[in-house]
């Protein structure tokens, strides 16, 4: 008899009721598994995912990532990086929400979090884009789709669970998600130009500052290419271990924290205690996703899948075509962690089996995943902007994230046709 159908229609049942996504999937894979093999061995393989995977060291890179990127943001060089920004691009139509979206692009290389970027910048940036008279339909979106990027350029906590789940590397991981990053920096910058045309929105600019300026304004983003350039050309080179990168990387932001003179007593321990409950929060997920995986294993949900999607034809690209418009789909149900614990365990036995380097299926279920941030009616950005922002509609933020979501679709088109720019730097 097959399970999975009830486990699937449970799953989502607990889901639409607001059970937390991590007893959500540990209830439904526990009992499943219960129902194939019985509680006794169902319960003592629950007791052992839990045991083995929570003292396995891999997984410290989660923590000391998370850490980077508080201290990161604690060190306030997200200001640094937009003035930066802002001096190379203010005598552009646009400068500033173009500003915005590099500032965030280099943020997030840093920082690992989309939610944590959207939130930084927006009280950053938002106040000088409202002084110069832009709508805040451009603004947000700016604000909004360059947050995304925080779960594409390294080093992004989601890329970690990915390859925890599918046994990938993640050093590898991160390098195949530079390219993708640097192309979705230039989309977005593309669709601000896109807005400003189509809503005929015409904007005051400043004069182009000379070049010794600008360069002197790269001075205060010295700190993040330094660190970015140690962690992430460190495992380029094969001179330390993600997990070690994930340590060096936490220790260099800590001192970029002690140089900025920002260093407390009270800030370490705010960064240490925030650490410790997301640490805790997204093991749980993990875990949960883990004994979920074990339920799609031993139900023969994935044989089952796999013989659906032959009726389409074995053709890779009719596969990912598949995968693309039911995440489409989730992404307007589901926040994004929840989209990628539900449906990795599912989607990457079945990629393998057609062929699929799972490196780049990573980086293109991230790219997808991006999508469903800036879509309604679960856009967690929009969210993340509308809490800071409390004066602006969410429907304001939707309404200019438009050019945004196309230049994504674009962008998933051009990175399926050529799989070698994912696979370039690995």
């Amino acid at each position: 008899m097959d399970y999975w159908p009830i486990g699937m229609a449970v799953l989502a049942i607990l889901l639409f009721m607001g059970v937390p996504i991590a007893f959500a999937l540990a209830g439904v894979g526990l009992v499943g598994v219960a129902a194939i093999i019985g509680w006794s061995p169902a319960l003592a393989l629950l007791g052992s995912t839990f045991f083995d995977n929570g003292r396995d060291y891999s997984l410290s890179v989660l923590p000391l990532f998370l850490m980077m990127g508080n201290f990161v943001v604690q060190s306030g060089i997200a200001a640094e990086l937009y003035n930066s920004a802002y001096a190379w691009l203010r005598h552009r139509k646009g400068g500033l929400a173009t500003a915005t979206v590099v500032a965030c692009g280099a943020f997030s290389s840093v920082c690992g979090s989309s939610m944590a970027t959207a939130a930084t910048m927006t009280r950053i940036a938002l106040p000088s884009m409202r002084k110069f008279g832009y709508p805040d339909q451009l603004s947000t979106a700016s604000i909004a789709a360059g947050g995304t990027l925080g779960i594409l350029i390294p080093p992004s906590v989601i890329l970690v669970f990915y390859g925890i789940m599918t046994q990938q590397d993640i050093g590898k991981l991160f390098l195949a998600g530079l390219i993708p990053g640097v192309i979705g920096i230039i989309g977005y910058a593309i669709a601000v130009r896109i807005t400003l045309h189509l809503r005929k929105i015409d904007l005051p600019t400043e004069p182009k500052l000379p070049l010794a300026d600008r360069l002197r304004a790269l001075k205060g983003t010295a700190g993040a290419l330094a660190l970015f350039t140690f962690v992430m050309g460190g495992i380029y080179l094969g001179v330390f271990t993600p997990t070690e990168s994930a340590g060096m990387g936490a220790g260099g932001a800590l001192l970029l924290v002690v140089l900025s003179g920002k260093f407390s007593l009270s800030g370490l321990l705010d960064v240490l205690f925030d650490t410790m409950k997301t640490t805790a929060m997204m093991f749980f997920i993990l875990f949960g996703a883990l004994t979920f995986s074990n339920y799609v294993n031993m139900s023969g949900m994935t044989t089952d899948i796999q013989t659906f999607l032959g009726m389409f034809g074995d053709s890779r690209l009719t596969f990912i075509l598949i995968i693309l418009c039911i995440y489409l789909v989730l992404g307007c149900v589901l926040e994004s962690l929840s989209m990628i614990m539900l449906t990795v365990p599912v989607f990457y036995p079945i990629a393998a089996s057609h062929g699929i380097d799972l490196i780049w299926f990573g980086i293109f279920v991230v790219m997808v995943t991006e999508i469903s941030y800036i879509t309604p009616p679960v856009g967690m950005n929009a969210f993340v902007l509308r809490s800071v922002v409390p004066d602006v509609r969410l429907g304001t933020i939707f309404s200019g994230l438009g050019p945004f979501v196309v230049m994504d679709v674009l962008r998933v088109g051009l990175l399926t046709a050529m799989p070698g720019l994912v696979l370039l730097l690995t």
